[in-house]
């Protein structure tokens, strides 16, 4: 190699902004060790460990035998925007027009696109802390200012609206909310969403909800902000086929928010990805207008997992673990172990050969956590318990 090929290319400033999913990394770490000959319990990547449902497979077989393997609208073929806002107006109560739906290559599209639409360099974004990491990466990314607002154990990790209200300027752009909740597993309650409603009406500030895990509710229903009154026009809901359907793979997300935003939103996905894939789109009409038993299915053992991993882990010593209300994460507070998170996570991982991450993979205030996925068997989380409870013996936590 010439001694000018070895030079660092010149990255542009905002890169050095952009963040990382750190559960990528941790993966990449635990494959390491596999191909060490180590056996590694992964408990740290956030996907149903579920196959994709036969029907839905089969839609997408006869999408490519009928030639659905052309281009389409940016914004997503009519028949899916249809399907999906009649799905979405079926579990909010309210009207969704397709004109207010825009369909991506998974749900990250629609954080990127909504914040590259709305905040300009200096802008504030309220997001939650700790929350999924691309949140911040985005905000920061574009050149805003990313304003951490908490989610704290002793609230059962439900938002404070007074602690949002009393954080928004006349710099807000957007707030962005989660519930159910990456990584506590959280649920805001409706008495929650509706104090924020009253509070935020009238300011005319936009709010994207990621709703992506509303399907996996153990206790109660899914609420969201807009059904709130005046609040429909202020909301952009991030949803998903991902966690719902088993289909991480497939890559296809929707927004729903109001017409004028989509348009812009669908300009971006025309200036990168041209479209989504037409086969893909097809198979989740089926997704949603067809057999829903499969959700119930893949809810109810992932309520059975739930038990048996938060019993376990508040048998090891200096663990606490709260049962969540949703999604399939666990985040026990592990203060009285007198480990940092990060340290903790890497001696589980390297020691005990069990995969999962420090709280601080989520932000600041993660510190004092770890995040386990319980998107594993039972057999496995009970073996991956054992470890835990193993090592942490030795370790005389």
């Amino acid at each position: 190699m010439s001694a000018i090929a070895q030079r660092a290319i010149r990255l542009a400033e905002r890169m050095s902004r952009l963040g990382t999913e750190s559960a990528f990394e941790v993966l990449v770490r635990a494959r390491a060790l596999e191909a060490q000959g180590k056996e590694i319990i992964h408990l740290e990547i956030g996907e149903p460990d579920f196959s994709t449902p036969a029907h839905i497979v089969e839609a997408a077989t006869r999408a490519l035998h009928d030639g659905w393997t052309h281009y389409g609208p940016s914004a997503g073929l009519p028949e899916l925007r249809e399907a999906v806002a009649e799905y979405t107006a079926g579990y909010l109560g309210v009207p969704v027009d397709p004109d207010e739906v825009v369909v991506t290559p998974g749900g990250k599209p629609i954080m990127f696109f909504v914040i590259l639409a709305l905040v300009d360099e200096g802008d504030e974004v309220l997001y939650p802390n700790p929350g999924f990491p691309i949140y911040e990466s985005m905000i920061s990314f574009v050149g805003g200012r990313a304003v951490p607002y908490g989610l704290r154990e002793d609230r059962d990790f439900d938002v404070d609206a007074e602690e949002i209200i009393d954080k928004i300027t006349d710099r807000t752009r957007l707030v962005i909310l989660n519930s159910p909740q990456n990584p506590t597993g959280g649920v805001m309650s409706r008495d929650g969403l509706e104090a924020l409603a009253d509070k935020l009406a009238g300011r005319e500030i936009p709010v994207l909800s990621d709703e992506i895990y509303h399907r996996l509710i153990y206790e109660g229903e899914h609420s969201s902000l807009a059904q709130f009154p005046g609040m429909k026009d202020w909301t952009i809901i991030l949803n998903g086929f991902s966690k719902t359907y088993a289909m991480t793979g497939w890559r296809m997300g929707w927004g729903v928010m109001r017409a004028d935003l989509a348009r812009q939103v669908a300009q971006l996905m025309t200036n990168s990805n041209s479209c989504t894939a037409s086969f893909s789109q097809i198979a989740g009409i089926e997704a949603l207008q067809g057999d829903q038993s499969s959700v119930g299915v893949m809810r109810e053992e992932f309520r059975r997992r739930r038990s048996v991993i938060v019993e376990g882990l508040n048998r090891i010593p200096g663990f606490s673990c709260r049962q969540p209300r949703g999604a399939f994460y666990v985040f026990p507070n592990i203060r009285e172990t007198k480990w940092n998170s990060h340290a903790l996570a890497d001696a589980i991982l390297n020691e005990a050969g069990v995969a999962c991450l420090g709280g601080t993979a989520f932000g600041q205030w993660g510190e004092g956590y770890l995040r386990f996925s319980f998107a594993n068997s039972v057999e496995n989380i009970e073996r991956a318990l054992e470890r835990i409870e193993s090592w942490a013996s030795k370790k005389r936590i």
